[in-house]
């Protein structure tokens, strides 16, 4: 499983920039660790939206993982691609986000489960994910009764999660020298400000009580203007939401469009708008099931948007079930404990046993 792992973690597979296709060399050895017993199909979508599934006999269960991780960013005590194991744990990047999941799946593939289907992506991490969308759209996830989507989870099953909304805006003002007085009303900078301080009081009063996250309403980037002696004529922000099951992101978006200020000129962009888990409309009966049957450790809701919501509102039951904790994704020498893998491996062998 290891040895899985130091190949998949050398293969650089970030995103952004994505730069990934058909013929990265991840897939060529995903492809030879599960051998010719394995009907595999490969789906290059463009710009770096590539589907791998892998199906040997009649599975009812399918797998899901991504391959893409987030930038590797800066500070790496060691190589971040390249797997450094110490201390009980594997460092690398994605090891936690979540190749260390997949090396788990290819060992057990490897092994010789009869019945097994594995669909790893590409695009989860950045903008515009379509490869999930479009295995759906294409009929691939019909023969399948339960997904499991392997984030990390420390091993146990997550049946309910929160949206994720991105949103980025354009604030206009007119440019000028600052010793003008209206600079007050036509900076851009200014509108822009007076927008963030009530869009933080929306996302405050959804709060109900002092341990509720509310709406985990984010400021990430603000941009703009030239030099503090020009009235700024551009004001950029992105910000994100994560909202709760049953939280409409489109009821959320209008509330703090409402919040630009009276005579401010503003656009909005949505680069993504993750639903709930369980999507709107659909429930976690079934999944509940799946758990109670299988005898796996239900854990409580978690604040990260997974895929596997995009699989609950096609009608899919979904469970997030994965190695490792999320507070170790995503940040410099991001790990994933040895013990965890291990968990994770048995969990799965056991789930491909029953449920193949």
């Amino acid at each position: 499983m290891l040895g899985h792992l130091e190949a998949l973690v050398a293969c650089d597979t970030q995103n952004p920039p994505r730069l990934i296709d058909g013929d990265s060399p991840i897939f060529a050895y995903c492809a030879r660790v599960v051998g010719s017993g394995f009907q595999t199909t490969l789906l290059d979508h463009g710009d770096g939206h590539v589907s791998w599934l892998a199906v040997r006999g009649r599975p009812r269960l399918l797998f899901n993982v991504h391959l893409d991780t987030v930038p590797v960013g800066e500070g790496w005590a060691s190589d971040p691609h390249q797997l450094v194991v110490r201390d009980g744990r594997a460092y690398g990047r994605g090891s936690c986000d979540i190749k260390g999941a997949a090396a788990a799946l290819l060992d057990i593939a490897a092994s010789g489960a009869a019945d097994l289907a594995l669909l790893f992506t590409t695009d989860e991490e950045g903008e515009g994910g379509c490869c999930v969308d479009n295995f759906i759209g294409a009929g691939l996830a019909e023969p399948y009764r339960q997904v499991v989507v392997a984030e990390p989870t420390r091993c146990r099953a997550v049946l309910a999660h929160r949206g994720y909304l991105s949103v980025k805006g354009w604030f206009e003002g007119t440019p000028g020298h600052s010793s003008e007085a209206r600079a007050l009303d036509e900076n851009a900078i200014h509108g822009l400000m007076h927008w963030g301080e009530a869009a933080l009081g929306v996302a405050r009063n959804l709060k109900t009580s002092q341990e509720d996250p509310g709406s985990c309403f984010n400021i990430g980037r603000i941009e703009g203007g030239t030099k503090s002696n020009v009235i700024a004529g551009r004001g950029y922000v992105h910000w994100s939401a994560r909202l709760g099951p049953g939280q409409s992101n489109r009821a959320f978006l209008k509330s703090l469009e409402a919040c630009v200020p009276k005579g401010v000129k503003a656009r909005w962009e949505v680069p993504f708008a993750g639903k709930p888990l369980p999507a709107s409309g659909q429930d976690s009966a079934a999944a509940e099931a799946f758990v109670r049957e299988q005898g796996l450790e239900a854990g409580p809701p978690v604040d990260f948007w997974t895929e596997a919501s995009i699989f609950s509102a096609a009608g899919l039951p979904a469970l997030v079930l994965g190695p490792g904790d999320i507070a170790q994704a995503h940040q410099t020498d991001e790990w994933v404990a040895l013990d965890q893998l291990q968990r994770a491996h048995a969990i799965y062998s056991n789930l491909v046993k029953n449920d193949g």
